[in-house]
């Protein structure tokens, strides 16, 4: 086993004691830490465990972090830690090294805990003589343990992935021996081991080290935020998107909400990390996705047309992203409802396979059911006007009800629809690809403008007669006819939504 886990070790090692020191800023528990990362609830968290304090040395220098340390993070026991039974400094890979000091005597008393990194003693000599030797034995087995943990773990994930990809006809028996273990372990492998089924993301100390791994190859969008580039970790292709200083707002709430336990679903883009990077001019802030190299459904519309069944397919997976999102899973690794805010097609990505997933949060909203309260956060970005439903445009919204923010997003899907129904081809006829209402407002119009074709004199996209003899788009026009009624109320559902795409897909199937 030694050697298997040789060369790579290191590297993930690093990650995996990262692992144990994920916080959150709103966790349940009694006693009240000093966090830096928790802005939004004025640095405070709270834990069923200890406040800590961290010093770390990497190439970029010295860092302090004080934070909450969740019992579920203990190891190797559930009441006890060996990271909080040692003063002592560790070492990771090449030239890192971190201490950590924890503390539950009182509220914030990780405030002024301020660990100090010991250094390097080349002589040979443990400091204190025979005395540190049961100090010595315990940070060896506080380090030895963790290994040989994770040297089961990635062997484990390495068979399981080597199995599934091995053909069962060939003998590829002289490939797999060869290869180092942790060279196939991907982002997703790290997900899913460290997330414990949980789905909230990757703990954040381990989304620092991701990010300071990338790096940025091409820039593939721009947007009011800032940049979209594709990068490359360890060989992966992931999607950094880079906002500007004065969208920090939007980059912290879009992270926030990406992190929410049980978010994450194959028709919502996946989240791997946020960081800062200060690079001494300029804070540059960053949010790490997936990667989808067919773009956005605005990119892919304009530049292709889908048949009856590329239309189902998408309208079915963008409307089961947005149940998720919309859907309150009760319990205790539960996920509140999630209303989108800024549904458009520029914000779905599509996938290799023709399905999609919802991207951009940074405008989301959470239900609070405890309260019945939503948490809108002061924002000086709003949603894209051309999508805005009436009520909005009205300002006519009630923003305490949290349904009337999930009726505004089935709305604007009801555009998206019809968006994709233009594009289909049947019999080589198509219509050329066009945003909804471009026939009845300029390229970028005013809220007035819009509130007067929309609310007014109530006008939607119009929808070609030839639909009506083409079953598929048929069902696509009364589906969105039913999403863009005036009378909120009266919309359907995503769920709803959901079941009668799925229903005719079907349907289709059986014939």
């Amino acid at each position: 086993m030694r050697g298997a886990c040789d060369g790579g070790i290191a590297s993930f090692l690093a990650l995996a004691l990262l692992c144990l020191f994920h916080t959150s800023c709103l966790a349940d528990g009694k006693l009240k830490c000093h966090c830096d990362i928790c802005t939004d609830t004025n640095h405070t968290c709270e834990t069923d465990g200890y406040c800590f304090a961290s010093t770390s040395l990497e190439n970029d220098g010295i860092t302090y972090a004080r934070r909450c340390y969740d019992k579920v993070r203990f190891f190797p026991a559930p009441d006890y830690s060996v990271w909080c039974s040692t003063n002592s400094t560790l070492r990771g890979p090449g030239d890192m090294e971190y201490v950590v000091a924890c503390c539950d005597h009182a509220d914030f008393c990780n405030r002024d805990l301020r660990p100090i990194l010991t250094p390097n003693d080349d002589s040979g000599v443990p400091p204190g003589g025979d005395d540190a030797t049961p100090a010595i034995w315990k940070v060896a087995l506080s380090i030895a343990m963790p290994i040989f943990a994770i040297c089961v773990v990635v062997m484990v994930i390495y068979h399981v992935r080597m199995t599934r990809r091995r053909p069962r006809d060939s003998d590829d028996s002289q490939e797999a021996p060869d290869r180092p273990i942790l060279g196939g372990v991907t982002i997703r492998d790290m997900l899913e081991m460290t997330t414990s089924g949980s789905g909230s993301g990757l703990p954040l100390l381990v989304q620092r080290s991701i990010a300071r791994q990338i790096q940025l190859v091409e820039t593939i969008g721009k947007g009011r935020f800032g940049e979209v580039w594709r990068g490359r970790w360890r060989g992966e292709n992931v999607a950094v998107k880079i906002f500007s200083s004065r969208e920090e707002r939007s980059w912290f709430r879009e992270a926030e909400i990406y992190q929410t336990v049980m978010l994450r679903h194959d028709n919502i883009l996946g989240f791997i990390a946020a960081d800062n990077k200060d690079n001494g001019t300029w804070t540059q802030l960053w949010l790490i996705t997936d990667y989808h190299e067919k773009g956005s459904l605005f990119d892919y519309l304009n530049r292709s047309t889908v048949d009856t069944n590329g239309m189902i397919r998408m309208a079915l997976s963008i409307a089961t992203g947005l149940a998720h999102l919309h859907m309150e899973i009760v319990g205790t690794q539960g996920k509140p409802a999630i209303a989108h805010r800024d549904l458009k097609s520029k914000n779905i990505l599509v996938k290799t396979n023709g399905t999609c997933a919802i991207g951009d949060l940074g405008l989301a909203v959470r239900h609070d059911v405890i309260t019945d309260t939503v948490d809108i956060q002061l924002n000086n970005r709003v949603g894209t006007k051309r999508y805005m439903a009436p009520e909005v445009l009205e300002e006519t919204i009630n923003m305490n009800h949290f349904d009337s923010f999930k009726r505004a997003d089935v709305y604007a899907l009801g555009l998206i629809l019809w968006e994709i129904a233009r594009r289909c081809n049947v019999g080589g006829i198509h219509d050329e690809y066009q945003l909804p209402f471009y026939d009845l407002v300029p390229s970028d119009p005013t809220i007035e403008e819009m509130r007067k074709v929309v609310c007014t004199d109530r006008q939607r996209p119009s929808i070609p007669n030839r639909w009506q003899s083409i079953e598929a788009l048929q069902v696509m026009s009364k589906v969105m006819k039913e999403c863009w009624y005036h009378n909120a109320a009266a919309r359907l559902t995503a769920l709803r939504i959901k079941k009668s795409l799925a229903n005719y897909g079907a349907m289709e199937d059986l014939k």
